[in-house]
């Protein structure tokens, strides 16, 4: 199958790692191509962020449609416009957080989420309740280190990002491990090694979970929800019109 990963953010550097855990993972006969936006914030951690990312993120599902994609990924762990994307695709589009969120029920009784910002929390907070699974989150654990400061030091990030880990296992009772940004590609078997507990990487939940849905033959589900949009008119908005 033919994959499509999509960084909504335009850091180059993060989007090499996205592409390197994703591909590490992925079967033998599975083709990943990973892509960031051309235009935008360098990395995502508000709903202003967000909100600037949601034409790059559609056209990028348009293209993975119209190139013949068999599954799309958003890699960034707010899973920016994942509604909107699943309207307009004939294809599963997976956001990175909801799947390692699902993954980690199966792991554990409990998850928490490891992150960046405390400014974050809100928006894994809605992420958590649009999943259903506020009663399954143990925690929502932010640090001092931003998107851009996971690249500076991995030393430090791996860390800092394993002190929250042992403290929401120690004092929020959580199981499992979701890392909550997709800049911590590859810190997470160093971390379940010093943990021992799951640690989940949402890029390659979102891989594993799109090549396991392919080889059953499910898709979106168009009754409702994910229904596309009606025919209308966009004024000065033709690459996304709706036919």
């Amino acid at each position: 199958m033919k994959i499509l990963v999509v960084n909504p953010n335009t850091s180059v550097e993060m989007t090499t790692g996205i592409d390197s855990i994703a591909k590490k993972h992925a079967l033998p006969d599975t083709r990943i191509v990973t892509v960031c936006s051309a235009e935008g914030p360098r990395s995502i951690e508000s709903a202003y962020e967000e909100s600037l990312v949601a034409q790059p993120v559609l056209a990028r599902v348009i293209e993975g449609n119209e190139q013949g994609f068999d599954a799309i990924v958003i890699a960034c762990f707010g899973d920016p416009h994942l509604q909107s994307a699943r309207e307009i695709s004939a294809v599963p589009v997976y956001g990175i957080a909801e799947s390692a969120m699902h993954m980690a029920c199966l792991f554990g009784y409990k998850f928490s989420i490891v992150t960046v910002l405390e400014r974050a929390r809100p928006i894994f907070e809605e992420l958590v309740k649009r999943a259903g699974l506020m009663e399954k989150c143990a925690s929502i654990r932010t640090t001092s280190l931003s998107v851009l400061d996971l690249e500076k030091d991995p030393g430090v990030t791996l860390r800092v990002l394993t002190e929250a880990g042992r403290a929401a296992i120690a004092e929020d009772g959580a199981e499992v491990i979701c890392l909550g940004c997709a800049g911590m590609a590859g810190l997470d078997k160093p971390m379940e090694e010093q943990l021992g507990v799951p640690v989940l990487d949402g890029v390659v939940c979102a891989v594993k979970m799109a090549e396991a849905a392919h080889g059953y033959g499910l898709n979106l589900s168009k009754v409702k929800a994910y229904r596309k949009p009606e025919p209308k008119e966009f004024v000065g908005m033709g690459r996304f019109v709706i036919d």
